[in-house]
């Protein structure tokens, strides 16, 4: 009876134990450095003694000492609750998990052409851009070091080593490598390093063209598969790479990329570049926005992706038209070219889905939501791309003859097209357009591929004038951007073929030759954003939490959003209440 009771006792603590287990995630804890205890002897003994004040098995899974000051652990939220009430502790928040979001690129925005006014080979050499992402593959020719002398003294970086990844993988162009994996392995376990290597390593491909995109080192001859060929090089080509792997198969992980901005920051890069992204969160819950400003305020240009959705209420597809999983009849699609409406899953998963159903070919169909946008990928079948009113041409073909027949036949290059930039459907503020596609060794589109290329220009207006602070870098991509083609007529909108207006370009389409001599900056200053802050309403503690910086705003003043320094608009919306202010 003894030994049942034990057992019994044991199990009920395994189940709790399992129970608790299940109930924790990640939190970000912020502190207030300057409320430490006196008792405490450092900040590193007074987080210990405050996390396990509420939880004794917790352990930290990174401290952040430059972007923001605290740690990440994993609570159950009544420790999340319990912590956040101690003093000294700024905030408690669940961590968000984010998504990732060319041969021709540098002539067609006029570098090519304008080497004579490009800033010299030395200077260039000195800017170091860090690129989180997927990590990298460092055989590449464009990393190649010829003609690199040796690393910026500034430097602080690591190479960091694992599987399939060594310190020799470093150069003098590729100078760091780190990967970041607590957070992400303190959600789903351990990595499987069957499917992908707990190193810098980038078992994708995205950080690989990304980073390759802002500050890749000249190839000849590339080419994917005899398209696009030309020489493959990345806008500022000078500048030094420095990898910080945070993206793995299950997502990038907030705590993994706060931890990675903080080390970016203590290693000395000069450009944060990260085609990331997320939901919406207002700036004092968001932690990187909160990293990011603080890197702002370090010196750091931080580039991010604005995403390639949008808001719509157009869903018209049925799963059977999207491909998706499980819907296709092998006896129907053996051996034809298949029909799919994009949405609903991926475009290239759609091909999977076709291919493995026994299709030989996909035409990838768009509909009214994404009108007649194109975006290249890398499909494992025969694919064409279709607009919207092609794709409707076609379906009316397909499904009013009897017997319906298609070919899909092997294009080739063409340079010139006309209309060239067109804005992406359904962005909304963007500050400043850039190429999307380009080519390493594969053919991509999105804006992924443009923020790389705004972090690489953004290098070469640094190393041009090393005095400018991040605000004047984004000023003068900013007001040099264009809005017309050479004819005088306004880009246009891809997915209405109608002249697009401010909401959609934002500044407008980079002109990196005209930037490097705007004539004009807008410098945007820390309290430049802090009177913006007050503009939207927002409290002391709010603002602490945002910038860590304790600041009251006047009470007898008039803040306005327009007040802020800087080469865009906004339009005030008041709430029912009368209180809340939304820029747009």
């Amino acid at each position: 009876m003894a030994a049942l009771l034990c057992f019994c006792y044991m199990y009920v603590n395994v189940i709790a134990e399992v129970k608790n287990l299940q109930s924790k995630r990640t939190y970000i804890i912020r502190m207030d450095k300057s409320n430490m205890p006196a008792s405490f002897d450092d900040h590193l003994q007074w987080y210990d003694s405050s996390l396990k004040s509420v939880s004794e098995s917790a352990g930290m899974l990174y401290t952040y000492n430059n972007v923001i000051h605290g740690f990440s652990t994993r609570l159950t939220p009544e420790e999340a609750e319990s912590l956040e009430k101690q003093q000294g502790i700024l905030s408690v928040l669940p961590e968000m998990v984010y998504e990732l979001h060319t041969t021709r690129t540098p002539e067609f925005l006029g570098l090519g052409k304008s080497d004579a006014v490009l800033p010299e080979f030395e200077l260039v050499s000195e800017v170091v851009v860090g690129v989180l992402d997927t990590g990298v593959w460092p055989e590449l020719k464009s990393f190649d070091d010829k003609g690199l002398g040796p690393t910026p003294s500034t430097w602080k970086g690591e190479c960091e080593t694992g599987k399939n990844f060594n310190s020799s993988s470093c150069n003098r162009k590729l100078i760091g490598a780190r990967f970041f994996s607590q957070g992400y392995e303190a959600a789903f376990g351990p990595i499987d390093e069957t499917m992908e290597s707990k190193s810098p390593r980038d078992d994708d491909g995205h950080g690989t063209h990304t980073s390759t995109t802002a500050a890749g080192s000249a190839v000849s001859g590339a080419s994917l598969f005899g398209y696009a060929t030309g020489k493959a090089r990345g806008m500022a080509t000078q500048a030094r790479v420095a990898a910080y792997k945070v993206c793995w198969l299950g997502g990038c992980f907030g705590s993994d990329i706060i931890a990675a901005m903080d080390k970016a920051v203590e290693d000395g890069v000069n450009v944060i570049s990260m085609s990331i992204g997320g939901g919406l969160f207002d700036y004092y819950r968001d932690t990187v926005a909160i990293g990011a400003f603080t890197a702002t305020a370090h010196g750091i240009l931080v580039s991010c992706s604005a995403g390639n959705d949008g808001p719509s209420n157009v869903s018209n597809s049925t799963s059977g038209f999207l491909c998706m999983s499980g819907t296709l009849i092998p006896a129907k699609v053996s051996g034809k070219i298949v029909i799919c409406d994009r949405g609903g899953n991926s475009r290239v998963e759609k091909g999977v889905e076709v291919k493995h159903a026994g299709g030989l070919g996909m035409i990838l169909a768009n509909t009214e939501l994404y009108g007649e946008e194109l975006i290249a990928d890398s499909h494992i079948l025969a694919t064409a791309a279709m607009g919207q009113s092609s794709a409707a041409a076609i379906k009316n073909y397909a499904f009013s003859d009897p017997k319906p027949v298609a070919t899909i036949a092997s294009g080739r290059t063409r340079l010139g097209v006309e209309p060239s930039p067109v804005v992406a459907h359904s962005v909304l503020e963007v500050q400043i357009q850039s190429p999307q596609r380009r080519v390493t060794f594969n053919i991509i589109s999105g804006t992924s591929m443009s923020c790389p290329h705004v972090s690489g220009l953004a290098a070469l207006l640094k190393a041009a004038h090393s005095d400018w602070s991040p605000g004047a870098i984004r000023s003068a991509l900013m007001t040099t951007a264009y809005t017309k083609y050479k004819n005088g007529k306004t880009i246009l909108d891809v997915s209405t073929g109608q002249p697009s207006t401010p909401l959609d370009y934002g500044a407008g389409y980079v002109n990196p030759v005209a930037a490097l001599d705007p004539g004009l900056v807008y410098d945007t200053t820390v309290e430049d954003y802090l009177g913006f802050l007050c503009a939207l309403n927002y409290s002391s503690s709010q603002i602490k939490l945002a910038t860590n910086r304790d600041f009251t705003c006047d009470p007898s003043k008039k803040y306005s959003l327009g007040d802020l320094n800087y080469p865009s608009f906004s339009v005030p919306l008041q709430t029912a209440s009368g209180k809340g202010v939304v820029p747009e």
